[in-house]
């Protein structure tokens, strides 16, 4: 067997990426952010922060002879105080499409995070390395999927060939907007998000702007959104805004409206579907907030409650079922003069049904089988003849 290579170390630069908004040039390397600079500057958020900078939808896509592959990168590992660590991020290595390899890089920093105090300390460490070996010989499309919940900074690329950008697919490109659902939550992996799995099932080039607790309505994300070269655009838009108590009814409609007419200016034309939440049953008719049961976590448990009382909805309070009829509406009224504008209800992908047999594991986030599930919906709705976004492979 093999074990020595023949190195070549090509340089990592945004040519080499996928999905990623832009790059920051670091000390060690390359760090891949999902919104662009002046966005970020518009909100000092550390969630927002950390979600950005989490790479999910991005990978690395060239073109090669190589059978070996190395990627040293410097991971940002979470630790939170009295809970058990987190499992390690996982990078998918596909060749032609097909995955061919995973696995995971240990090291690199280490934010240790105590909720109780609202604290987080950061330690740095040293770099990691991935290794793919045996891969098919010849010419090929190699893709290297960051961890979708692990920021990364790459730091080296070598290879027993040399590498080129890959060529331009030809494929459509779908820009999805949501929340940490959409970012990959419990994803088993990053191709295994439901976007991932639905870009791959519709064959299309996802760019994936789930931004976990971050799905706000933010007007720079909106702009985000409206600047990036697109064919296909969705929202996905209602559970953070529950999660965080953050608007009324009142404030929620109009900037639903500005969200869409941002969007709008810059693809006037796009198939643009507007998603509401999945079913989430402790916030269907109850309001947030939705705040985390520290009593949880010396076990390796996370459990998330409503704060909010049914009641309060009469006082313009939001919860899952008015958001879905709001969004509805809206889309509805503005449908009638947007005829590219669509609507699909969340729970079309997660529902009742769903509930009994795939419980949502923390009372928030779907786990790794419901994002499998969530996807091959999403792309057997929108995708296939008849759905919004069935002529993306034309």
């Amino acid at each position: 067997m093999r074990t020595t290579y023949d190195w070549i170390t090509t340089p990592i630069t945004a040519a080499l990426l996928r999905g990623a908004l832009d790059v920051e040039h670091t000390e060690r390397g390359l760090l891949p952010h999902r919104l662009p600079p002046w966005a970020r500057a518009q909100c000092t958020d550390p969630q927002l922060a950390m979600a950005e900078s989490q790479p999910s939808g991005v990978r690395l896509a060239f073109r090669t002879r190589a059978t070996a592959v190395e990627l040293d990168t410097v991971p940002t590992k979470r630790l939170y105080v009295g809970a058990p660590p987190r499992p390690d991020g996982v990078y998918e290595l596909l060749v032609d499409g097909r995955r061919e390899g995973r696995g995971s890089v240990t090291g690199g920093d280490v934010v240790t995070v105590d909720m109780t105090a609202g604290t987080a300390d950061l330690r740095s460490g040293p770099a990691g390395t991935l290794r793919f070996t045996g891969l098919p010989g010849g010419d090929k499309d190699v893709e290297i999927w960051l961890p979708h919940d692990e920021t990364t900074e790459l730091v080296a690329l070598r290879t027993d060939a040399p590498v080129e950008p890959a060529p331009p697919s030809g494929r459509k490109v779908w820009l999805h907007h949501g929340s940490s659902i959409s970012h990959g939550s419990d994803a088993a992996g990053p191709t295994a998000t439901w976007p991932a799995l639905a870009a791959s099932l519709g064959g299309v080039e996802l760019i994936n702007l789930g931004l976990g607790g971050s799905a706000l309505l933010d007007p720079f994300t909106a702009r985000t959104l409206r600047d990036t070269p697109a064919d296909l655009i969705s929202v996905k838009i209602g559970i953070n805004l529950v999660n965080t108590d953050l608007m009324r009814l009142r404030a929620f409609t109009p900037a639903v409206h500005g969200f869409l007419d941002t969007v709008r200016e810059g693809h006037p034309d796009a198939p643009l579907l507007v998603v509401s939440p999945i079913l989430c049953p402790m916030h269907e008719d109850t309001p947030g907030p939705t705040v985390l049961d520290f009593r949880t976590l010396s076990d390796g448990r996370l459990q998330f409650h409503a704060m909010g009382d049914p009641a309060e909805r009469a006082e313009g309070k939001l919860a899952l079922g008015v958001i879905r009829d709001e969004l509805e509406r809206i889309v509805a009224q503005r449908a009638a003069g947007d005829p590219n504008l669509h609507y699909l209800d969340g729970r079309d992908l997660y529902g009742e049904p769903d509930a009994a047999e795939l419980p949502l594991p923390d009372r928030l986030h779907p786990d790794a089988a419901t994002h499998l599930l969530m996807g091959e919906r999403f792309a057997g709705r929108v995708f296939t003849a008849g759905g919004v976004f069935s002529d993306a492979g034309s």
